[in-house]
């Protein structure tokens, strides 16, 4: 089959926080993509705010290098920069289609992390060839010969005995903040022995193969993802598979559904470095974004209107956790939002589908509550930010596992696969920690440096609320990070949270009086002038049961004098959440209130009164079962 050797289609994946981005910016700056002297900040691909405020990548993005080699030739790179965190693996699984090999980075001193095995796991699935670039190799505490035994390890577990070939990968030791890397492994913590990263570019030119085509085919591109334009409206990006297309075209479309469509497309782009430019003709291999079809989603093909030859659909991994989100029906709703109505909550999470293949909406028994799908916490606590900075008040429910059964009526839930690196003086604390949470240990290693590191497979609600418990026992040093593993049997009832809440019973502003002396009782949420209503969680209980609390009692003024009257009333300041935070603070029988300028904890059911009836209610239930 003809190949195009002019072009590659390369995705970079990785762990969090790896380096991928950083890459990407040393690779375009040496590609002439910047002006020398041009202000460009760092990380030019996140472009997302929530992407700079947390310092990850969310969505996947595409960028393209035109590289001069050393023998003058121009090769032009297409690079999917894929999100790290295991929550946005469906950004990567779309990365994947739209590309023929995968540069795998690997941290010279964390070495492969859980999301590394998924992401691998992936590119293996798709016989994708592999390139693995051992990432910050000038780090003090790299430990280069040891991550590549423990890559090669990884490997040989997610290979076949017939695809043993596979280990037969070039590996590049990168120094991706310096724009450097080379062949060989430098000594750990020094940089590479080349100034640039020619050696990376040479063995993407040789390792990755071009893209094939057959001669004379119909037009056939598959919609990987889509963007939006104020001037085009929807674009959908494309990788294109076979054929020629050209702006102004007319083509077919094939939908999701099986119908044909002919449509005409109205503008063409292709991308240079960071920018979208309008192009008269692509071929195969080329990345595209295409203007003209408001409707098109994820997965369907455009195609040729005299010979349409429709591309499977892209399937992604199920969900495996769950939450409600529906219009905020607390006694301070209206304050600060925009969109309050259940029609518009709606529409933001029908336009969320189109764009977002691992999000699932369902009904629920309420006209303006939907339960919402997606891989994990952080996915839904960004879609619920994204909401709310967009002028939205909801109501958040506690986030649940998806269940199902099997075959024979085996009820499954899903599980993770958890590594943590804490200090050796928690060692025992964390193999407690799992214990509660049905956690089994896979295995532990003791690098020798006082740190430990440990892999359980544990059901994935022993993980929500976790990572603030871990922290405060860790004393904020252990790192943890998780990916979904499967589906196992149910593993029985779990311990909730140990400590109960301190829950307002009138609606009023919070006095400095009142929190004086509820102060011992707990960890408070709020501070004087702050607003509350009845039902609202002010705190956190020491003890694990529910507290009703007046926060808003002020001090009575007298004729009588006090000997204690003139001293000074002092506050320990309260704690506030973030709305991850929040959601893993969240009880069983609680819920968020999000607007645009709060997120409070309340209660389901927010009369002190009625909650008591459904606690007894409860409490007979369980006694008659």
């Amino acid at each position: 089959m003809p190949v195009r050797q002019d072009l590659r289609n390369v995705a970079i994946v990785a762990h969090v926080d790896h380096g991928k981005t950083t890459l990407v910016d040393a690779m375009l700056w040496q590609s002439g993509a910047f002006r020398e002297g041009s202000d460009v900040e760092n990380r030019v691909m996140d472009s997302m705010d929530l992407e700079r405020e947390k310092g990850i990548t969310i969505l996947a993005k595409n960028t393209a290098v035109r590289h001069t080699m050393t023998d003058g030739r121009e090769l032009t790179l297409n690079i999917i920069d894929t999100p790290g965190h295991a929550d946005f693996g469906g950004e990567v699984e779309r990365g994947l289609e739209m590309v023929d090999g995968v540069l795998l980075l690997v941290d010279a001193s964390e070495g492969p992390l859980p999301q590394t095995r998924f992401v691998l796991r992936k590119a293996l699935d798709k016989k994708l060839p592999i390139v693995l670039v051992i990432n910050k190799v000038d780090r003090p505490d790299a430990r280069i010969g040891e991550v590549v035994d423990e890559t090669y390890e990884l490997f040989l577990d997610l290979l076949d005995d017939e695809d043993a070939g596979g280990l037969d990968f070039p590996i590049v030791y990168c120094a991706a903040k310096a724009g450097r890397a080379s062949l060989t492994a430098p000594a750990d913590g020094a940089l590479p022995d080349s100034t640039d990263l020619q050696p990376l570019f040479d063995v993407i030119e040789a390792s990755i193969p071009a893209p094939a085509y057959t001669e004379g085919a119909p037009l056939q591109a598959h919609v990987t993802n889509l963007d939006s334009s104020p001037y085009l409206g929807r674009l959908a990006l494309c990788r294109v598979v076979e054929g020629t297309v050209s702006r102004g075209q007319t083509v077919a479309w094939c939908r999701r559904n099986g119908t044909v469509q002919d449509v005409r497309l109205s503008e063409l782009l292709m991308t240079e470095a960071l920018d979208r430019v309008s192009v008269e003709q692509a071929g195969p291999g080329d990345i595209i974004a295409i203007a003209g079809i408001p409707e098109i989603t994820i997965g369907e093909t455009i195609s040729d209107p005299d010979d349409p030859r429709p591309l499977p659909l892209i399937h992604v991994d199920e969900p495996s956790l769950s939450m409600t989100i529906g219009i905020n029906t607390s006694p301070l709703s209206g304050r600060s939002g925009t969109q309050l109505t259940a029609r518009l909550v709606k529409n933001r999470l029908d336009a969320e589908l189109v764009g977002n293949v691992s999000i699932r909406v369902l009904g629920t028994d309420r006209p303006d509550t939907w339960e919402v799908q997606g891989r994990g916490e952080l996915q839904l606590a960004v879609l619920v930010e994204m909401m709310r900075r967009e002028g939205f008040e909801l109501t958040v429910g506690k986030p649940e596992v998806v269940t199902r059964r099997d075959g024979d009526g085996t009820l499954l839930e899903p599980t993770d696969r958890l590594t943590v690196d804490v200090p050796e003086e928690f060692l025992g604390t964390v193999t407690e920690m799992m214990g509660t949470r049905k956690g089994t240990m896979d295995q532990m290693i003791n690098h020798g440096s006082g740190w430990v590191r440990m892999e359980y497979v544990v059901p994935s609600r022993g993980l929500i609320g976790f990572r603030t418990e871990f922290l405060t026992s860790t004393r904020g040093t252990g790192i943890m990070n998780h990916v979904w593993e499967g589906w196992t049997p149910w593993a029985g009832e779990m311990r909730n949270r140990p400590t109960g809440s301190l829950v307002a019973d009138r609606q009023g502003v919070v006095s400095s009086y009142a929190l004086f002396n509820l102060q011992e009782r707990g960890e408070l949420f709020v501070g004087p002038g702050d607003e509350v209503y009845e039902g609202m969680v002010v705190g956190e209980n020491s003890r694990p049961d529910e507290m009703d609390v007046n926060p808003t009692k002020e001090k009575h003024l007298t004729n009588v004098r006090s000997s204690t009257g003139d001293e000074l009333e002092r506050l320990i300041p309260p704690r506030r959440m973030s709305l991850e935070q929040s959601l893993e603070f969240c009880a069983a029988d609680e819920c968020l209130e999000v607007t645009p300028d709060a997120v409070r904890v309340r209660k389901v059911v927010l009369d002190a009164r009625d909650r008591a009836k459904v606690r007894i209610r409860n409490r007979n239930q369980d006694a008659n079962a």
